[in-house]
């Protein structure tokens, strides 16, 4: 696309989308729809440009770029296309991990950085990137156009090889946190969006083989095979949300837990034995993997793990979930001492509430989980979780 300047990107992507939705549905979707897209944002700006003669000298590269696209989406040949792609060496050759790499620019703030890679290149919403760092919206909006700001005021590059290594643990937050809004949707009717999730794998994937010896690069390669193996058996034929412990696990993906468990590995070497923040997730959720029934889940193991990971992590969401492993591990009154801990820091994010029913179940007291779960239903914005949250207040109160 055009170089340094934000605005015009997003105004020829959007031109480009526009056109797309008028021509497509009376000429059919092109083969390779991703290219299709990039050429028609790069003709709009071959066109902006053309209109600034203070630009002129960026048409060459532009043009080149544009050669590349069209001969993709033609169903050109792609040995060909790739060749081309490689001429700068080091090059990143995906265009959205490249674009990905390059806003998780080294003079941005983490939270600036990740917030506004995530609205550009994962196409989510202010409120469902407030939803992911438990700010309120307006917070979220500052950060971005802030980071617009800054970006504004420095010579722009294409990311390379060495930028995403030097950016990666950006670049995993970003994709971390787009699969985590496929995985539960903040808003709609449906329990997921496969689509954030397939992709956030996708590039996860060629991160990790980009910079195979990033043990954290593994680490989340890990934890996002073995979640996307589960997502079969997340929903039931009508939609309805399936609660892990009442899932059919033969629906799993069995090759998807063998690439997990096969990356949690190489994560562990890479690291000489330890994990970080995405690994110990990872090796969280192998537990699950290697039970074959939810009674032979080994709660104790998981209580555990969260206990480490609450250490290299401390966050009020981690130690919600080790309240709700300690609950499994030895009890539910253990783990509502545990939740009570970090009660007032998590009192607006329903899956807080959602534990605390569960726990409450768990623990005879049936109105009190109600209540709770009946909160829970009142937070959350996905229709799927409010049904299946209404559905258990009922059962229990």
């Amino acid at each position: 696309m055009t170089r340094g300047d934000l605005a015009l990107a997003e105004d020829v992507v959007q031109d480009a989308l526009v056109e797309a939705l008028a021509a497509w549905p009376e000429r059919g979707v092109p083969r390779n729809p991703g290219a299709w897209l990039m050429t028609a944002a790069r003709h709009r700006a071959l066109d902006r440009l053309r209109r600034d003669a203070g630009l002129r000298e960026r048409h060459g590269a532009l043009a080149g770029e544009l050669a590349r696209d069209t001969a993709l989406a033609a169903g050109g040949d792609p040995t060909a296309a790739e060749a081309l792609a490689a001429a700068d060496a080091g090059a990143v050759r995906d265009d959205l991990l490249r674009l990905l790499a390059t806003t998780c620019h080294p003079a941005l703030s983490p939270d600036a950085r990740v917030a506004l890679t995530l609205r550009l290149l994962g196409g989510l919403t202010t409120a469902e990137i407030a939803r992911a760092f438990l700010v309120g919206e307006p917070t979220v909006a500052q950060r971005i156009s802030r980071a617009k700001a800054t970006l504004a005021a420095h010579p722009y590059a294409e990311a390379s090889v060495a930028d995403l290594e030097a950016r990666v643990g950006g670049v995993l937050e970003v994709l971390y946190l787009i699969y985590n809004e496929g995985h539960v949707a903040t808003g709609g009717d449906a329990l997921t969006r496969p689509d954030l999730c397939r992709e956030a794998l996708r590039l996860t994937r060629l991160v990790a083989e980009l910079v195979p010896h990033e043990p954290e690069a593994l680490g989340l390669l890990a934890l996002l095979e073995l979640q996307t193996a589960r997502l079969p058996a997340r929903t039931g034929p009508d939609g309805a949300l399936v609660a892990l412990l009442d899932q059919d696990r033969t629906r799993w993906d069995g090759d998807a837990i063998v690439r997990g468990l096969g990356a949690l590995d190489r994560a562990r070497e890479a690291g000489e034995g330890a994990l970080g923040p995405y690994g110990l997730q990872a090796a969280i959720a192998a537990c699950h993997a290697r039970a074959a029934a939810p009674e032979a889940t080994d709660w104790v193991a998981i209580a555990a793990l969260y206990g480490v990971l609450a250490e290299v992590q401390p966050t009020p969401v981690v130690e919600l979930n080790r309240a709700a492993a300690i609950g499994m591990a030895d009890g539910p009154r253990a783990g509502l001492a545990h939740l009570d801990e970090v009660a007032g820091r998590l009192e607006a994010y329903h899956p807080f509430h959602a534990v605390r029913a569960g726990l409450l179940e768990l623990d005879g007291r049936a109105v009190e989980a109600a209540a709770a779960y009946r909160r829970a239903a009142e937070l959350t914005g996905n229709g799927a979780e409010r049904a299946e949250l209404l559905r258990r207040a009922a059962r229990t109160g």
